[in-house]
């Protein structure tokens, strides 16, 4: 008998700091911490654009600091052991993570592991891993975004990339929430205009999807309060957080994207970003990320342009389980451009529109992906339950092969001369194997 939740949680960073040259006060805040040694974190890009040296010239003379600048995009498992031996030679007091998601997750489970002497993958959930709780002790954690997209500073989740595995993985556990988010629009003037984008639209994708996720009394009640999951349903408060975000979002992206030193709309896509993260962390997430994980696995793909690819499409498929809260999400798009969206499938609409104004894929043919493809991005998607069990509308499974696969928004087809997906993504019910169907793009 199906017992439903009656209690919901949210947990977030410990403190956040927001302003322009909020970090110019990065060394009083490491101070407070009473460190004497800080680890940095970060990539080549944010090193070589300044931002890292920027901040140490900056920190008080009492505190050394060392660099790990070899973070790349969609970090694989061996960027985090290196990062680890790094940190556990140097034994820092603070880990400092400044860049992009990929800078701040490597930072964050690198202040959750250091002083243990355990890999990464012991604490990813079977069957990758051995699903070892991330212990309590650590080193505190102090991360830096010079994006507006990823919400990283406000997650417990890390995202590691396994290449020969073609896949990603992830750890999750209260002990990697930041102790303190720097949230400083001035490190993001120098995002180019397609990274501006690409990371905007997972940021608007976090927080329509966060909006349109299950209730938490929707959801089975769990065992105890340890029991109870990270991204637990939607709840009143993440509501609220969610459609500040896409209001933020959708109404500063256009200019950022056009003018990368218009703080205004930095410090809006900034806040957007950061209260995007808030709500899907605790809300959960739609078949939707499921897909762009699974699919980035495989491909390498670019995240944020990968969730882009998705959105419309995943929007379209999970309307008509919740027509209300995607209409909801028409009219808060439209004000932000002062349109008239009122119904769920304007929605959709709005969104693909976005995306094409911000010049950014519209298939998954622009990764590489073929019709071949379809049928492991189907299998890896629905192997994603954590990310999957939230979704509004049920993902068929058990239906026999011979089942007519019905088109959820669009199809996806073969080219005759490319044998490439169509141009424009949708979703189809495929069959994989004789006993199952699965849902992706």
């Amino acid at each position: 008998m199906f017992e439903p939740e009656t209690v919901w949680t949210f947990d977030a960073a410990d403190r956040v700091s927001f302003s322009v040259g909020a970090a110019n006060e990065l060394g009083d805040e490491l101070s407070a911490f009473d460190a004497s040694s800080v680890l940095f974190v970060s990539d080549a890009g944010v090193v070589d654009a300044g931002i890292v040296s920027y901040l140490t010239d900056r920190l008080p003379d009492g505190i050394e600091y060392g660099v790990y600048g070899d973070v790349e995009p969609e970090a694989d498992i061996d960027v985090y052991r290196d990062a680890l031996e790094r940190a556990r030679a140097d034994s820092p007091d603070v880990v400092v993570g400044v860049g992009g998601g990929s800078a701040m997750d490597v930072a964050k489970t690198t202040g959750a592991l250091l002083e243990v002497d355990e890999d990464p993958l012991a604490f990813v959930a079977p069957p990758t891993g051995e699903g070892k709780p991330v212990p309590r002790s650590g080193r505190p954690v102090v991360c830096l975004p010079t994006t507006a997209g990823t919400g990283a500073e406000t997650s417990p989740v890390t995202v590691i990339s396994l290449p020969d595995r073609e896949t990603k993985v992830g750890i999750s556990s209260r002990y990697q929430y930041p102790d303190l988010a720097v949230l400083d629009p001035t490190l993001s003037v120098t995002l180019p205009p397609e990274q501006t984008a690409s990371s905007g639209m997972d940021a608007l994708a976090q927080a329509i999807e966060a909006h349109t996720v299950r209730r938490y009394d929707q959801k089975p009640r769990a065992d105890d309060s340890v029991g109870r999951p990270d991204y637990g349903g939607r709840t009143p408060l993440t509501d609220s957080l969610a459609e500040q975000a896409i209001k933020l979002v959708s109404g500063n992206i256009r200019r950022a994207v056009g003018n990368g030193e218009d703080l205004e709309a930095r410090s809006g896509m900034l806040l957007g970003s950061f209260l995007a993260g808030l709500a899907y962390t605790n809300a959960g997430v739609t078949v939707n990320h499921a897909m762009a994980m699974a699919i980035g696995g495989r491909l390498h793909s670019p995240h944020g342009a990968t969730v882009a690819v998705l959105l419309p499409a995943s929007m379209r498929y999970n309307a008509g389980a919740s027509p209300d809260r995607h209409a909801r999400i028409a009219t808060l798009l439209a004000d932000a451009e002062n349109g008239s969206g009122t119904g769920s499938k304007e929605a959709a609409d709005a969104v693909e529109q976005l995306r094409s104004e911000l010049g950014l894929p519209d298939g998954l043919s622009a990764f590489g992906a073929t019709a071949d493809d379809v049928r492991s991005f189907a299998e890896r998607t629905i192997q994603l339950e954590r990310l999957t069990s939230n979704n509004p509308r049920a993902l068929p499974v058990g239906r026999r092969r011979h089942d007519r696969a019905v088109a959820l928004t669009g199809s996806v087809e073969r080219s005759r001369a490319r044998h490439t997906l169509t141009h424009r993504p949708s979703l189809a019910l495929l069959s994989i194997g004789p006993e199952h169907v699965h849902e992706v793009l």
